[in-house]
């Protein structure tokens, strides 16, 4: 009997520290869409160009396929060449991903 609450007791233990390294990954909350081509184009204005970081400030409206209202935020870009098409107050349609767990636009363009 006392055999068998130590076999119980190891196993338990061996499940808890199996499950405690179990990868918690937070990207899932906003998931990734399936490609740029794919992912809807957003509306925004460019607030700040950052080329030595390869940053993007955007006021965007609502984001549909990362599940994000309406707000000013920094992006990094996926190519910096996209740095170049933009400036500071353009009015732009964009696609923004999560990539590697990194909110990135991978498509702009400046609104017609």
């Amino acid at each position: 009997m006392k055999l068998i609450h130590i076999t119980a007791a190891a196993l338990f233990a061996l499940a808890t520290a199996a499950h405690a390294q179990s990868n918690v990954d937070h990207s899932a909350h906003h998931p990734a869409g399936a490609s740029a081509a794919a992912a809807p184009a957003s509306d925004g204005e460019v607030r700040k160009v950052d080329k030595d970081q390869g940053k993007l400030t955007l006021k965007h409206g609502p984001i549909a396929n990362l599940d994000m209202p309406g707000m000013t935020m920094v992006f990094k870009v996926a190519d910096r060449k996209l740095l170049d098409a933009v400036k500071a107050g353009d009015k732009v349609k964009f696609a923004a991903e999560n990539l590697n767990g990194a909110l990135t636009v991978t498509a702009i363009e400046v609104a017609k």
